[in-house]
């Protein structure tokens, strides 16, 4: 099976041009090295009927990996969980957890992650090195869960 993934940043100052995405190349860095083919990046600000809309657009008829990176924290416009739930089909809590216990940090992300259709969608912080920590917490059992979810069996 192919592992392929699709990169969502999310951030009002980048998608201004008011500041360079960090996170984004690194996640997709990090994924390129693990194996995965990225075959699409976007940026988007912090809305979120625009950030749902997005990860829904993403999503469609896709197979695969999908990573979003900002909004997880405490300030008001971080959105992106509440906007990824409206869209899941199925939450995955243990993914999200996972990715909680990264750093003693890592208790602040409110990232959440789960499926629509045959994609796999995880929330990472916004920090370059936060987003890549948070992948790398449960990187190891993305392929197996990509592969269940696209209907293969069990081991």
């Amino acid at each position: 099976m192919q592992l392929v993934a699709k990169v969502l940043t999310v951030s009002n100052a980048v998608a201004a041009g008011e500041r360079e995405d960090g996170s984004g190349p690194a996640l997709t860095a990090r994924l390129m090295s693990a194996g995965f083919a990225v075959v699409e990046r976007r940026v988007v600000a912090d809305d979120s009927a625009v950030v749902a809309k997005t990860i829904g657009e993403m999503a469609l008829g896709f197979r695969g990996l999908i990573v979003t990176t900002g909004g997880t924290g405490f300030a008001p416009t971080d959105m992106t969980p509440e906007a990824t739930r409206v869209v899941l089909e199925r939450e995955a809590p243990g993914l999200a957890e996972g990715m909680r216990g990264a750093n003693p940090l890592g208790r602040l992300s409110r990232g959440v992650a789960g499926t629509i259709g045959e994609a796999l969608v995880i929330n990472t912080p916004g920090s370059p090195a936060g987003a890549v920590e948070h992948l790398d917490a449960v990187l190891d059992v993305l392929p197996h869960a990509l592969e269940l979810l696209a209907g293969g069996r069990p081991h």
